[in-house]
């Protein structure tokens, strides 16, 4: 059973930047793609990026490309998400999920963390 844990989430001010962690457990990720997803208060679930286990493509949301970076360390098992130039909006839980196709819908992800909070602001 692959069981996945977030971490890095905090406060920061407007500009600043937070790399967030999903660690793996039970399982390789080497094998799943996985996808970063984010809530805000009152929104539904969106897609922030994904990274394919086959070729190492990735994905990002519109709002999000140049700032934010996703990569995966297998030595280490976990996917990182360097978030840099945060605003205000990017403020929200953020959870990794897992599956086996690289995709931005929440739905077809069948292993997802507990989710970390990314507040930005001054």
């Amino acid at each position: 059973q692959l069981q996945l844990v977030e971490s890095g989430g905090g406060l920061v001010q407007p500009g600043g930047s937070l790399r967030l962690s999903c660690a793996a457990s039970g399982l390789s990720l080497d094998y799943y793609a996985i996808g970063w997803f984010r809530q805000a208060p009152g929104k539904d679930l969106e897609g922030v990026s994904c990274i394919s286990s086959s070729d190492g493509s990735t994905y990002y949301t519109d709002s999000v490309k140049g700032r934010f970076t996703i990569s995966r360390d297998s030595a280490k098992n976990t996917v990182y998400l360097q978030m840099n130039s945060l605003k205000p909006e990017d403020t929200a839980v953020y959870l990794c999920a897992a599956d086996r196709i690289a995709t931005m819908t929440p739905t077809l992800y069948d292993y997802w963390g507990q989710g970390t909070q990314v507040t930005v602001s001054s």
